[in-house]
């Protein structure tokens, strides 16, 4: 068992903690804040709460999330690099003082820190050249290999610098709902999901570059 008693996260969201590793720094532990799982499942509609409190665990999502069909395929080709492009390796599950972890490779910046996120570059650096052609690398990307993720929101991306231009890659929200997972096996699916995926994170970059005056869920419908 991993001893994260005397560990600060270096990141967290709603759902969890992320943690450095305490005997591999190079690794990110995901831990679940059960507090926020249990608040979260309470606020759900009645038919939802049948469906049990492991849909919202964000944890059995992400490991389900590295089994869809497209992953799977590139790795039995033998083109895991092209799996990482834009995606920190992921290494299973392992058990803290804290429960479950989901255990990452840690990104970093090029100081050697944790990566900052998108949303934390778009407000201090705005959206540059740079990322504009970072962009359009990661959206080639999903296009070419058809992984399917939820929406793409900048909190959920990290930039890194270490190829010498910013990168950018997903540590959240890989995989889709049940409904489109099994649809993709459908010809055509796949393309038609991500389109509307990318059209999404395109619109939300507009957003993320407006004074934000209008709230995000008001400047969807307005476009």
């Amino acid at each position: 068992m991993i001893d994260l008693g005397t560990c600060q996260p270096f990141a967290s969201g709603y759902n969890r903690h992320c943690f450095r590793h305490p005997d591999d720094p190079s690794l990110c532990l995901k831990v679940l804040r059960p507090e926020n799982i249990e608040a979260r499942y309470q606020r759900q509609p009645w038919a939802k709460k049948l469906l049990g409190r492991r849909r919202i665990d964000d944890n059995a999502q992400e490991l389900k999330a590295h089994r869809q069909r497209a992953i799977r395929r590139l790795l039995s080709r033998g083109e895991a690099e092209m799996v990482w492009q834009h995606l920190p390796r992921f290494y299973g599950a392992e058990l803290t003082s804290l429960g479950s972890a989901n255990v990452s490779e840690l990104l970093l910046d090029d100081q050697g820190k944790p990566a900052q996120t998108l949303e934390h570059y778009l407000r201090h650096r705005g959206f540059d050249q740079p990322m504009r052609e970072a962009v359009g690398r990661f959206c080639e990307w999903l296009q070419t290999t058809g992984i399917l993720t939820r929406n793409l929101l900048p909190h959920n991306l990290v930039v890194t610098a270490l190829s010498g231009q910013p990168e950018l890659f997903l540590v959240d929200g890989l995989g889709a709902p049940t409904i489109p997972q099994t649809l993709a096996r459908v010809p055509g699916w796949n393309r038609h999901y991500i389109a509307r995926k990318l059209a999404r994170f395109e619109l939300r970059l507009a957003w993320e570059q407006s004074d934000q005056m209008v709230s995000w869920e008001r400047f969807q419908r307005l476009k």
